[in-house]
């Protein structure tokens, strides 16, 4: 599916993005990558705050190709989707990306204890590999949109 059809179906409207914006959003995204290796927040927290960044991921590169999800009921599902589209994920990130979605909205508002130590592993090393995808994406595919100097990818031999 194209975008085209998205749009048609009122998946995805026009969004027209900024190297401000993209500067704001690698800025949550890096914040977010730091604050889920806090050890001294609630594991729970750390999960949301890592699946967060993985998904600011897949929101700045679907507003990067011009557009946005609109808010509501499936927002987040379509967003993730969208990586097939702007990222070329060959469903690896999203399944792993949507299993997490599932998980954190099942759960983090009605109860504690969701997310095991190794899930909070995974789901931080999908938030920087996409991230480090993002910015070689965006070097790529939309240097326009990215102000200097550029952001720096994270290093994977940080601890998970």
């Amino acid at each position: 599916m194209s975008f085209a059809e998205w749009q048609k179906n009122g998946w995805v409207r026009p969004h027209q993005s900024s190297p401000q914006e993209v500067s704001a959003l690698l800025a949550v995204i890096e914040r977010d990558l730091a604050a889920s290796d806090s050890e001294g927040l609630n594991d729970d927290w750390r999960f949301a705050i890592a699946y967060n960044a993985a998904l600011q991921s897949a929101s700045l590169a679907l507003k990067a190709s011009g557009f946005d999800v609109p808010k509501g009921s499936g927002a987040h599902h379509r967003t993730i989707e969208s990586l097939k589209l702007t990222l070329a994920d060959d469903g690896t990130a999203v399944e792993l990306l949507q299993a997490f979605r599932a998980k954190r909205g099942g759960g983090i508002y009605e109860s504690v204890g969701i997310a095991s130590a190794t899930e909070i592993k995974e789901v931080r090393n999908l938030a920087r590999h996409l991230y480090d995808r993002l910015l070689e994406w965006l070097k790529k595919e939309h240097p326009e949109l990215i102000l200097s100097p550029t952001p720096k990818a994270t290093k994977s031999s940080k601890k998970g």
